[in-house]
């Protein structure tokens, strides 16, 4: 997986850090510099947290507002064609370094496990919503997750999905379609194993929501991954992380087999 994409990851948070130092050093207040270049004062703000990336004639006009003397222009090059929110590089760091990566979800197929038209429609759903080039450049660098399956040496890949996750069709059915087959095409990858949840189960022990788990470089560290709606976070320490890995335990414990997850995602494509 070369980090959704080896070269930008980092290039939105670094455009955003280098936009408020020149800002800063200007004496120019967001609200200004928003006005000078036709953006709010909360855009201004969610460029420098790398949030959004930087459009028009934004670039130019700031730079030379704040005296940057083409450092923005820069820096820019690589930011906007990143297609990766800065608080995401983080996570795309470190998982481009696991030797374990596990996943639970509950409303959407996983990133990894999304095919083009999927994620497109995934992105289509946005809101606020996103522009069109925005959306293309978030689709690239989510297909590029794809190669963490195939990174030699081959990390542990593992996910405990909701049925709802799999009946949802966002794109229409016929892209469902196609991307249930996908997954059932990732299922007979040796490192990879999948799993449903029953629908029907008395108990849970995903109630609190999706979240993804990491095994470092050789197993020796763990780390949890949370995104919510009012943020997004790492968990690194005890007993957070084990106990967070042992939810997910439970929760393979909980869902159908291997075997017959496969069975019942197959059942799900016919029947589109």
């Amino acid at each position: 997986m070369n980090k959704e994409n080896t070269g930008n990851v980092g290039a939105a948070k670094a455009f955003g850090t280098l936009l408020r130092f020149y800002r800063e050093r200007a004496g120019v207040s967001q609200d200004a510099l928003g006005q000078r270049t036709g953006y709010s004062k909360s855009q201004v703000a969610m460029i420098e947290r790398g949030q959004r990336r930087p459009r028009g004639r934004f670039v130019e006009l700031a730079d030379g507002m704040l005296g940057a003397q083409g450092a923005l222009l820069k820096v820019a090059e690589e930011a906007t064609t990143s297609g990766v929110a800065a608080w995401f590089e983080d996570y795309l760091e470190e998982e481009a370094k696991a030797a374990g990566i596990h996943m639970y979800e509950n409303h959407l197929i996983p990133g990894p496990l999304q095919i083009e038209d999927y994620a497109r429609a995934v992105f289509h759903s946005a809101v606020p919503a996103l522009e069109d080039d925005d959306i293309e450049a978030s689709v690239a660098a989510r297909l590029k997750r794809h190669e963490l399956f195939f990174r030699r040496p081959a990390p542990l890949v593992t996910f405990v999905l909701e049925k709802a996750a799999l009946t949802k069709p966002l794109g229409g059915e016929e892209v469902l379609r196609k991307n249930l087959l996908h997954i059932r095409e990732r299922a007979d990858l040796r490192n990879v194993t999948i799993q449903v949840m029953p629908e029907d189960r008395w108990t849970h022990a995903g109630l609190n929501g999706p979240f993804i788990l990491l095994e470092t470089e050789q197993r020796r560290n763990q780390l949890v991954y949370v995104e919510g709606q009012g943020g997004r976070y790492f968990l690194s320490e005890q007993p957070d992380v084990g106990d967070v890995f042992a939810r997910y335990s439970t929760l393979r414990a909980q869902a159908f087999s291997p075997e017959d997850s496969v069975q019942l995602i197959e059942q799900v494509a016919r029947e589109l």
